[in-house]
């Protein structure tokens, strides 16, 4: 049974693109689901406004933008594009299938890039605030140096909420770490490199109720702009104000690997585990990039670079296999 596709991608962001690109200038004529919501199709740059840590862009490019351009030098080289989520995937044979939509494609190889998700407060405004630049974030690296000398709240009491107040306070002069507990998840050590740091500051027993905005900007880039949060005590239920220029949140990532449980191996968090070095799965023909297998950066440069990877591995493979 000949495949439908040489490789079919699941995702796009960053890592889909790349891996697209790659693969359609070798002549493999991908076809790549990009997604719909709630999907967030072209990923997290989706809804982050200033990128200025890619390479190529010395003034910053918006996150939209950047992925437009992604887009269409894929495109350019012959990608195919369906703005479909994918529903199931049958890797138990080959060619694999792809379902979406109640139709199936089969492919030879295929390619996931589907990334994760940070974990949200779902608190009023945050997801405006987030798209629009207006003061929160969930990257301290991506976004920490647009907040020099200014003052900053981290949401969190994990590994990652002290890596990200110990990295903001290069930038700022203040930054407020606000726990629900007054247990943390994060290892000893790191609580103790943070409470350590003269300029982190602690709100313990205390979660976000809601983003204090002003507007800020004229015309067409009038925007809401976080000028402070109300904290709500957990065991009083009292509140009050703390000023803060910028929030970033910290309270983990979810990656989009539900599709694959039980046919591919994953991590106790649910990331795809990948063979060392590589982006081969546990199953022949099968490759993975981006943050559905990248817990630790998460940076849009990286996950193109494995995009990047898992296009030439699924070329030499298909070589091997004589398609």
């Amino acid at each position: 049974m000949s495949a439908d596709r040489k490789v079919v991608i699941i995702g796009s962001g960053p890592a889909g693109w790349t891996a697209a690109l790659y693969a359609a200038r070798a002549n493999l004529e991908p076809l790549v689901f990009e997604g719909e919501p709630p999907n967030t199709p072209g990923g997290q740059l989706m809804i982050t406004s200033d990128v200025e840590n890619f390479p190529g862009f010395p003034d910053g490019v918006l996150g939209p933008e950047l992925m437009e351009k992604f887009k269409a030098q894929a495109e350019r080289f012959g990608t195919e594009v369906k703005s479909q989520n994918v529903d199931k995937v049958d890797f138990s044979a080959r060619p694999f299938k792809v379902e979406s939509r109640g139709e199936t494609v089969t492919a030879e190889a295929v390619i996931i890039a589907t990334g994760a998700n940070a974990k949200l407060l779902h608190v009023d405004k945050e997801a405006a605030l987030m798209a629009s630049g207006g003061g929160v974030s969930a990257c301290a690296t991506c976004d920490g140096a647009f907040f020099k000398d200014r003052e900053t709240v981290v949401i969190g009491g994990g590994d990652t909420a002290m890596e990200e107040a110990n990295f903001l306070t290069r930038y700022c002069t203040k930054v407020t770490i606000v726990h629900r507990r007054e247990e943390f998840r994060a290892s000893r050590i790191m609580v103790e490199r943070a409470q350590n740091n003269p300029k982190i500051h602690w709100e313990l027993n205390h979660t976000l109720d809601a983003y204090l905005v002003e507007e800020a900007g004229i015309g067409p880039l009038k925007r809401e702009q976080v000028v402070g949060v109300r904290l709500k005590h957990t065991g009083t239920g009292a509140t009050k104000e703390l000023k803060t220029d910028g929030v970033f949140i910290a309270i983990g990532h979810k990656p989009n690997t539900d599709l694959f449980k039980g046919q591919l191996d994953l991590d106790d968090v649910g990331y795809i585990t990948p063979r060392p070095g590589k982006a081969a799965t546990n199953i022949d023909g099968v490759f993975a990039c981006g943050d559905v297998q990248d817990s630790f950066y998460r940076q849009a440069i990286t996950a193109a670079g494995t995009g990047c990877m898992a296009a030439i591995e699924a070329e030499r493979w298909l070589e091997e296999q004589g398609l």
